[in-house]
């Protein structure tokens, strides 16, 4: 911080100039535009802007007076992101220059864009770190705001996982989606990561945890959980999530960890029971030996413990989830539509 002063025989003058707002951008250098104070409308780069979190996160941004310049890697998809009364801008996570350029336009950025083709997971991972990497050398110096999706699930199994807990990138799950951002954070940029549930859910959600769940029992004429089900899940609905995203967007320390969780704890076995009773299957224990045939590549997933607390996230961000509960919405049938 610069203090200028100025001094006449009436009055003082102070002036003060904050060089960190002055960013330079590599691609068209010294911006006209500067850093966004917090409480002001921006403009948002959002990666994955027409995905099922994604549509809520731009109509979130809207609804709170911000511009959203969308992702769109189709025709279709940028026709929906003019209709939800967002700008548009053609490319994909893989090209790199149409990152770079929605970046510079923008005072801050939500990545919440992912390939989901879990069949290449060293790919897509790689994908998603170099996408980072990409937006925030353009972000570089500039201390906007940059807000990228990470997943809550792997933190900490079997214990309650909370945001100061770091744990490093796993060789079963190469993401490093957070790792990244600090590595952004680094270089001037107040990256942050938001942690989602593994089931966020919600209306149009067909192709999550949940709908997956739904399809091998469909598949298998039973609603299975393994051994006692005991084995605890976390959970947020989609338009809670989405307003997470705009207060971190709005309020984000650089490097910090928040948590997408409305609900810490739900058995897996109830989760089961709501799916067979919604689908008019039983529901039956499975021994743990039997989960890779019966869950395929889903098994570790139908197994794993992760209880998750986001009450430092609430606290900190004055986030209080207020929309339907994961059981809930298995109930009313928004996966039997």
């Amino acid at each position: 911080m610069i203090k200028v002063h100025f001094k006449t025989s009436f009055l003082r003058y102070y002036f003060w100039l904050n060089i960190s707002q002055i960013w330079i951008n590599p691609t068209v250098g010294v911006s006209a535009t500067l850093y966004q104070q917090k409480g002001t409308t921006m403009k948002v780069f959002v990666t994955g802007a027409t995905g099922f979190i994604g549509t809520a996160i731009v109509q979130e941004l809207i609804n709170a007076g911000h511009q959203v310049l969308g992702l769109a890697r189709s025709e279709a998809s940028a026709q929906k992101l003019i209709t939800a009364g967002a700008e548009a801008h053609r490319g994909d996570l893989e090209d790199l220059e149409s990152l770079r350029s929605g970046a510079a336009a923008a005072d801050g950025v939500i990545h919440a864009g992912f390939v989901h083709d879990f069949s290449r997971l060293q790919e897509i991972c790689q994908i998603d770190k170099i996408a980072i990497e990409t937006i925030g050398d353009v972000l570089a110096g500039s201390n906007r705001p940059f807000i990228v999706a990470s997943g809550a699930a792997l933190v900490s199994p079997g214990k309650l996982a909370t945001e100061d807990i770091k744990p490093p990138v796993s060789p079963g799950w190469p993401r490093a989606s957070e790792q990244t951002a600090d590595e952004v954070a680094a270089k001037g940029v107040r990256a942050a990561a938001i942690r989602l549930s593994p089931s966020v859910h919600g209306d149009e959600d067909n192709h999550g945890f949940i709908s997956i769940l739904m399809n091998i029992a469909r598949d298998k004429g039973v609603s299975a959980y393994i051994g006692e089900g005991n084995n605890r899940w976390n959970a947020v609905h989609r338009l809670d999530a989405a307003r997470l995203f705009r207060l971190a967007l709005e309020n984000a320390e650089p490097t910090a960890r928040y948590h997408g969780v409305a609900e810490e704890a739900i058995s897996f076995k109830s989760i089961a029971e709501a799916i067979g009773k919604e689908l008019n299957l039983p529901a039956v224990s499975i021994s743990p030996e039997a989960a890779a045939e019966h869950f395929g590549w889903f098994a570790h997933m139908a197994a794993i413990d992760c209880p998750t607390s986001s009450e430092w996230t609430r606290r900190t961000l004055d986030w209080q989830p207020t929309h339907s509960t994961l059981l809930e919405d298995i109930k009313n049938g928004i996966y039997t539509k």
